[in-house]
């Protein structure tokens, strides 16, 4: 029983609750309300009153019943045994309440998010004697064959080690090591606790110039995002956002992903937890759950659990970022958080803001982009860097890209990706379009493309968007006067246009090897695609038709390339490069020769 004195419910409207006798609560205290003990947590304090937002179903919870303080606010247990994990938005695992309840989730059923009988096996990294701060390394586990946890100092503790364990099994309830601090002495576990809603200290922020890696060309080459940067995919339904995310979550080149399900379908989530395992990274060949937490708050899960979700997901990116990794945290959709909070704020009866949703809605976005970021963490080795990605899917009605959601979203984040509804009906996929999407990061991410790809990646773009968008004014052109009033030099233009939409920009997800692009691969392929539009441009200038430019047997060889295997793809490229060179040299010599015959 709490050491708190009872309050008792006056008010129950949705997932909001009013009890009164509470005084001494304060905001996001954890509270269990009711005789069911549902969990729930304080958003509003006046005088004696308090008011909750339940993060369970509250059908046939009524006025005059019990509420529990526990006077400590929502916190995520964080230790071994968190990756290749599935949990709801209040980090309960879902297996666990699966084994209890069945597919569909029992009011005031609990779960402790962590195993505590399962044993660990622990290495100690600190000695006896040794002085550590908050963030300062005491051990290793090895949680999975792609992860190796690091047991850290609690960020808020900073001493001399006492004494610490040999190497050994542990569970997360033994002490592995005492800290002498100044104020008595504290014992360390493999587990600790962190406040969702309290971003985790670091040292500095620092400018990220390495980019997240995605697979995906049309992000890679042309709206790269860096690592610990933001992004947003914004697009209407059925363009592909759940699936672009997919992607970036199996084949992001960051060391730990955390995928968030906010609001979306429980099939959706489904297929994620089906294909995963069964998926192996590309550069460890292991499968992509041992480097993956999913937290999942499906449709037709209690919506006020939907807005703990978010923050649930980014604290345990900022942990994992904590110990030195490269985290992605995948947000799917923040369109369904920001509508958990537009039904709460109507029940507290707040002034509503444009379309009905709370006039904070900006700075609580703002509260979960920021936490991301490239950054020195805290410890004694003052050089350690780790970083925490964020993208974020939005969902606008009807593909309204004006809506506040959206609109708030693109004032914080440096990566839009636009998704097409035009592109996605003609089953052009990823339908992130060219033409309205925008990286801010190029500019600090030309130095490593220049020297770990090649020193033309970046003129390479530039060609190739100024080509996509030539296009976009001959098509114009064409819809007002027709094809007919078009130059040559200018249907060549098309071409090669046609050419980057048809053989690189489309990407199958579903496809074994074009699923995932190598930025080696991408910057090689669209060489090719290049190199053939100089080549072909250049022969028409000389004489040469349209048409015999575009049956040269290269331009099929290009189009099939996206599928060859990344590994050997180089000696195709030059294979294919030497033999257009010889077909564009004999159709030049055909013209020479004709006025001789």
């Amino acid at each position: 029983m709490s050491e708190f004195k009872l309050g008792k419910i006056e008010r129950v409207a949705g997932p909001v609750v009013v009890a009164s006798n509470m005084r001494g609560a304060r905001m996001y205290e954890l509270v269990k309300v009711g005789s069911a003990g549902l969990i729930g947590e304080i958003i509003r304090v006046e005088a004696d009153t308090a008011t909750i937002q339940v993060y369970e179903e509250t059908t046939g919870i009524r006025p005059g019943e019990v509420v529990e303080r526990t006077g400590n606010p929502l916190s995520v247990e964080l230790g071994p045994g968190l990756v290749n994990q599935f949990f709801d938005g209040t980090q309960r695992p879902l297996p666990v309440l699966l084994d209890r309840g069945g597919a569909f989730i029992r009011r005031g059923i609990s779960a402790t998010p962590l195993d505590r009988k399962k044993k660990w096996e622990f290495t100690p990294t600190a000695r006896n004697g040794s002085n550590v701060t908050g963030g300062d390394v005491v051990g290793e586990v090895p949680e999975t064959v792609l992860v190796k946890h690091k047991v850290m100092v609690p960020p808020n503790v900073s001493g001399t080690i006492k004494s610490i364990v040999d190497k050994g099994s542990y569970t997360l309830e033994d002490p592995v090591a005492e800290v002498e601090t100044g104020h008595g002495t504290v014992k360390l576990y493999l587990m600790q606790s962190w406040p969702v809603r309290v971003p985790r200290p670091i040292r500095e922020k620092v400018p990220s110039d390495n980019p997240l890696i995605t697979g995906q060309r049309i992000i890679d080459f042309f709206f790269p995002i860096s690592k610990g940067g933001t992004a947003a995919i914004p697009g209407d339904f059925g363009t592909g956002k759940t699936i672009t995310q997919h992607q970036l979550a199996k084949w992001a080149d960051a060391e730990v992903i955390v995928y968030v399900g906010c609001g979306e379908r429980g099939n959706e989530m489904t297929e994620v937890l089906e294909t995963f395992p069964e998926l192996k990274d590309p550069r460890s060949g292991q499968p992509l759950m041992e480097r993956t937490i999913l937290v999942a708050n499906t449709s037709n899960m209690p919506i006020a659990a939907r807005e703990a979700s978010m923050y649930t997901g980014v604290t345990l990116a900022e942990y994992f970022r904590d110990m030195g990794y490269d985290v992605a945290l995948m947000a799917d959709s923040t369109s369904r958080w920001a509508e958990a909070l537009r039904e709460v704020s109507g029940r507290l009866e707040e002034m509503p803001g444009e379309e009905g949703y709370p006039a904070y809605l900006a700075s609580r976005l703002a509260q979960i982009y920021e936490r991301a970021g490239r950054v020195k963490v805290i410890g004694t080795d003052s050089t350690k860097l780790g970083s925490v990605s964020v993208v974020g899917a939005v969902s606008p009605s009807g593909g309204d890209f004006s809506e506040p959601v959206t609109q708030n979203t693109l004032r914080i984040v440096k990566v839009f990706w636009a998704l097409s509804k035009p592109l996605a009906e003609r089953r052009h996929f990823p339908a992130i379009d060219w033409l309205t999407s925008y990286s801010l990061y190029l500019d600090s991410l030309e130095g490593w493309y220049k020297s770990h790809i090649g020193p033309e990646w970046s003129t390479l773009r530039k060609e190739a968007m100024a080509l996509l968008q030539r296009d976009e004014e001959l098509r114009e052109i064409v819809m007002l006067v027709g094809p007919d009033a078009l130059s040559e030099s200018q249907r060549v233009v098309l071409e090669a246009a046609r050419m980057i939409k048809e053989d690189f920009l489309i990407q199958s997800a579903l496809h074994p090897v074009d699923s995932y692009c190598s930025p080696e691969k991408t910057f090689r392929l669209m060489s090719l695609i290049m190199k053939f539009y100089n080549r072909m441009r250049l022969g028409v200038d000389r004489g040469v038709s349209l048409q015999r430019a575009l049956d040269v047997p290269a331009k099929e060889e290009i189009a099939r390339a996206k599928i060859h295997p990344s590994e050997t793809f180089e000696e195709l490229a030059k294979d294919i490069e030497t033999r257009m060179d010889q077909q564009f040299e004999s159709l030049s010599s055909d013209l020479l020769e004709k006025p001789a015959a």
